[in-house]
């Protein structure tokens, strides 16, 4: 077998994957392993930002600590229309409907970029003020915020493509958006440096360069994406003509999806007031917790994926009748994410000092992002499990439960715990530290207690004659 041969043998098409037959290990992970990859690259978009801008300034560096988790909210605040979307699709193909997921895909689309350009106008205004709010410092503060500002404008362009990537991976087919994703990640590592440092004919714009170079390899993402989806040779397609705004399902969208932004919205928040109690800590510190911060999205890759993967099995199952199966997938994954988190912990414990400088020669920042990284990583395991039953809940249409779950593990544990530590127990910033770490195993525990219950399983959102979704008959 050639090494190309090899390679392809890794990814299957849709047509080739049963997600509601057979053994579950197999689909899982030919389902999960391009979500990997495409979770790799887009992760690479952040660490090609932190990696030039730490070259460019630590003042640099610390801004973009406080912008992400701003980027992280907005779209969060928009992106449950397009879980519902996916959910919707996916327990519509599992029941054998594809007009019904075409119809759900169409319009989710429409939705998704409406609230997207709403939600860019809202940040462009008001993204000064919140990032005041938080503590960043005068000199961190014109940073973050032309950052942005530049975001926020571009904007629809980054949720038109987590919408193509959402439909796509609903229907099952999670290798085309891998391999879009894949140009656009080299287009923006290759003009990141030229708009940052203002190579050879290019202006020098520092931060806001990072960012501009960020939104363009998104709007191509975007048009292949939506011309992809269009044609319909590949995964669902949409219909220009279903694309008229349809309130009724408009409401529909809103149901499923509110509880998801929900979710993803008390994530993005928990990190923003997290970086209040950081920003009281100097310079270095949030310098650090920021390259901690993005070495973990890439550590929690292959359980962000599996949970994506989950979500797409448990949505065809539970649309084609077969609740045991879903069940049976949530809990092979946890296991799974469970054993490969945790010796990843190992790895990153003893390899903590090596991996924060590489994105800083700043001998205080590389300390402090060590210890940052040796005290959570014994729970990385444990996020594997709460990932992969999240997962679960979500494609079953449980979208309210696995947000009550996140808040919880963010916002009753780690987040008042972090506070506690450092303003009340007299501990420095490694008293944030321990918050993760206790946070991330109470909510591996309650994800999995929550599931074990089985209040999942009669859950089908499709609602078949709903909202003007066409007939398959």
């Amino acid at each position: 077998m050639s090494v190309r041969e090899r390679v392809g043998s890794l990814f299957k098409d849709q047509s080739e994957l049963d997600l509601t037959e057979g053994a579950v290990g197999w689909p899982l992970f030919f389902l999960s392993f391009p979500i990997v990859i495409t979770n790799l690259l887009q992760t690479a978009y952040n660490l090609a930002d932190t990696f030039w801008l730490g070259q460019y300034s630590t003042k640099a560096l610390a801004a973009i600590s406080f912008a992400f988790p701003m980027v992280f909210l907005l779209i969060s605040l928009g992106m449950g229309l397009s879980v519902a979307g996916s959910i919707l699709v996916a327990q519509h193909t599992g029941a054998e409907e594809p007009e019904k997921a075409e119809y759900a895909a169409s319009q989710t689309v429409t939705f998704s970029l409406i609230a997207s350009v709403v939600l860019g106008a809202i940040g462009y205004v008001f993204v000064g003020d919140f990032l005041q709010f938080l503590g960043a410092s005068p000199d961190v503060l014109w940073r973050a915020e032309a950052y942005m500002q530049v975001i926020s404008l571009g904007i629809a362009f980054m949720f038109g493509f987590f919408v193509f990537v959402s439909l796509m991976r609903g229907y099952g087919d999670t290798v085309t958006p891998m391999l879009v994703m894949f140009g656009t990640v080299v287009v923006n590592v290759v003009i990141d440096p030229f708009l940052i440092f203002g190579w050879g004919p290019f202006p020098t714009l520092g931060i806001e360069g990072a960012a501009v170079a960020t939104i363009f390899s998104r709007a191509l993402a975007m048009v292949v994406g939506l011309g992809i989806m269009f044609r319909g040779n590949r995964g669902v397609q949409i219909h220009l003509s279903q694309m008229r705004p349809d309130l009724d399902f408009f409401k529909k969208l809103l149901k499923i999806g509110i509880p998801a932004s929900i979710e993803g919205t008390g994530r993005a928040l928990s990190v923003n007031l997290l970086l209040y109690v950081v920003g009281l800590f100097p310079t270095t510190v949030v310098a650090a917790f920021g390259i901690g911060t993005r070495v973990f999205s890439v550590i929690f890759l292959p359980a962000i994926a599996v949970a994506r993967g989950v979500e797409t099995m448990s949505g065809q199952n539970i649309g084609a009748g077969k609740p045991d199966r879903a069940a049976q997938a949530n809990d092979f994954a946890a296991k799974v994410m469970f054993g490969v988190l945790a010796v990843m912990g190992v790895v990153i414990f003893v390899g903590a000092g090596p991996v924060v400088a590489v994105f800083t020669d700043d001998p205080e920042v590389v300390e402090i992002g060590a210890n940052f990284l040796r005290w959570v990583a014994p729970s990385f395991g444990f996020i594997g499990v709460m990932r992969a039953y999240t997962g679960g809940f979500r494609g079953a249409g449980k979208t309210m439960v696995a947000a009550a779950i996140s808040i919880f593990m963010l916002g009753i544990v780690r987040l008042p715990l972090a506070w506690y530590n450092t303003q009340f127990a007299g501990m420095d910033q490694t008293g944030i530290w321990v918050a993760f770490l206790v946070s991330n195993v109470v909510g591996a525990i309650v994800a999995l207690l929550w599931f074990k219950r089985g209040t999942w399983r009669e859950a089908d959102v499709r609602d078949d004659e709903a909202a003007g979704v066409p007939s398959d008959d």
